[in-house]
């Protein structure tokens, strides 16, 4: 036999050779979790407010959208509003506003959409940050809920006239 660039093996050892079986593998892929994401308005406007007197603004619609997470929870904060120097005249506090979320506008998904403050007799002051709206569930499943919160802000009647501005934040983790 002439063969160039061949392996050839004696009859015995191709007696000898073994069969081997491969069982299949399967590649389950873990839930990727993703922390919820929350989308709000970029601005407000409260309008023209008298010393003394309380402005309302509803500020649009908050979102937090939700994949795999069994629960979650989302708060809101303010800083002081100023004007000027920011002096205590040109300072309205983030004791002087108040915050509810109102009922859930929407939402996708099961689970326990639950409203920080469900209706006006239900706000609170936004000394301190507050829970805005929370969510719980036993499934690893996307969902979605919308609200439209409302501000109230007291200005107090030692206010000077201008323009103020503040910083509103809701998060979620």
């Amino acid at each position: 036999m002439l063969c160039v660039g061949c392996l050839v093996l004696p009859p015995e050892a191709a007696a000898e050779a073994k069969t081997m079986t491969i069982s299949p593998v399967f590649a389950i892929p873990r839930a990727v979790l993703a922390p919820p994401v929350i989308t709000v308005p970029a601005t407000a406007s409260l309008g023209t407010v008298q010393m003394g007197q309380t402005g309302v603004v509803k500020l649009g619609s908050v979102k937090v959208t939700n994949s795999l997470n069994r629960s979650w929870v989302a708060t809101v904060s303010v800083t002081s509003f100023t004007t000027g120097g920011g002096s205590p005249s040109e300072t309205i506090t983030p004791s002087n506003v108040s915050y509810w979320s109102g009922p859930v506008v929407s939402k996708t998904g099961p689970g326990n959409f639950v409203p920080g403050q469900a209706t006006a007799s239900n706000r609170v002051p936004l000394s301190t940050s507050r829970t805005a709206f929370s969510y719980n569930t036993s499934l690893l499943t996307n969902s979605s809920v919308t609200w439209q919160p409302t501000l109230n802000v007291s200005v107090p009647a030692t206010s000077v006239a201008g323009t103020y501005t503040g910083t509103l934040t809701h998060s979620v983790a």
